[in-house]
């Protein structure tokens, strides 16, 4: 559906159930599209503290500890020459 600019200022609330049920609204001005009225999607991811680890078992804590640790540093610091 294409709706002006005017008519979406007052029909806001029937645009956005529109859009999220899944039906295309398009706002113009002039008779020229402006603008695409679409749902956020919604991230999926990390969401909780240790998720992490949960999703790569290989970063087990004593993993990432040893990335840190000062046999590392002197090896880093060979390699930049430092």
């Amino acid at each position: 559906m294409q709706v002006n600019m005017l008519d979406a200022k007052s029909q806001l609330s029937r645009l956005v159930k529109a859009a999220l049920a899944g039906e295309e609204v398009i706002i113009a001005s002039h008779g020229k599209a402006q603008v695409k009225l679409v749902p956020c999607t919604v991230v999926t991811g990390l969401k909780r503290p240790g998720a992490l680890a949960a999703a790569s078992p290989a970063l087990v804590p004593a993993h990432v500890d040893a990335g840190f640790s000062e046999a590392v540093d002197q090896q880093v610091a060979r390699l930049f020459g430092s």
